[in-house]
């Protein structure tokens, strides 16, 4: 093989489009811009969010109104008729409903708050980041104690 023999992948050079020069080379005359108007002359740019003159979306919706509290915790709620369905905490664990973290029981990257819908009846000490008072008088009458994270 020779170096005269080496040539590009098919297809993987293309030939440079030459504009206005001549309806022969098919871009003369308007060089592929169209007929007349703002677009077809040198130096346009359209602004972002420009929609020809319409109204644009960004003004016709609605401002954003209020603001938020940054130190607010939202809570993943777990009700005492789940717990104690389960009986045991490790048994949340294992479902991968709660996890173990720092001595205690919460659900990764989330506080948890206990609340107080349905029957309780096993004597475990629960931990967790919020307890409601109806579940906290229905665990300790149940015999259990209540940690708070």
């Amino acid at each position: 093989m020779s170096i005269v023999e080496f040539k590009p992948a098919p297809g993987s050079v293309k030939k440079r489009i030459r504009r206005a020069r001549g309806n022969a080379s098919g871009h003369g005359g308007e060089s592929g811009r169209g007929h007349k108007g703002q677009k077809s002359r040198t130096g346009y740019s359209r602004r972002a969010g420009f929609e020809g003159g319409q109204m644009p979306l960004y003004r016709r919706l609605p401002k954003k109104r209020g603001f938020t509290v940054a130190s607010k915790v939202a809570f993943a709620p777990v009700n005492l008729q789940d717990v104690s369905k389960l009986a045991t905490a490790k048994n949340l664990v294992e479902l991968g409903i709660l996890d173990f973290v720092q001595g205690g029981l919460c659900r990764p990257g989330v506080a948890v708050k206990i609340l107080g819908d349905g029957d309780f009846n096993s004597n475990i000490t629960l931990y967790a980041n919020a307890f409601s008072k109806v579940a906290v008088q229905k665990i300790e009458a149940a015999g259990g104690k209540v940690v708070i994270l």
